[in-house]
């Protein structure tokens, strides 16, 4: 949701969902959509799942708590 949040144009919507390695008609369909983030983060979750974020060095909060529980 965050990320969505910082894409404020349709274009870079678009761009950044292409270059994600989103299929076509979804990218079409999630950029031009006029809902706001709390409505798209569903569709962003198939796009953007935990993998990406651990690709990204982030830590799932999950984790986290199972590990200190």
């Amino acid at each position: 949701m965050c990320l969505w949040k910082q894409w404020k144009r349709i274009r870079t919507r678009y761009r950044e969902l292409r270059a994600l390695g989103v299929p076509e008609h979804f990218v079409h369909m999630m950029a031009n959509s006029r809902r706001g983030p709390w409505e798209m983060s569903r569709n962003l979750n198939n796009a953007l799942d935990t993998r990406y974020f651990q690709a990204q060095g982030l830590v799932s909060m999950l984790e986290c708590y199972l590990a200190f529980r």
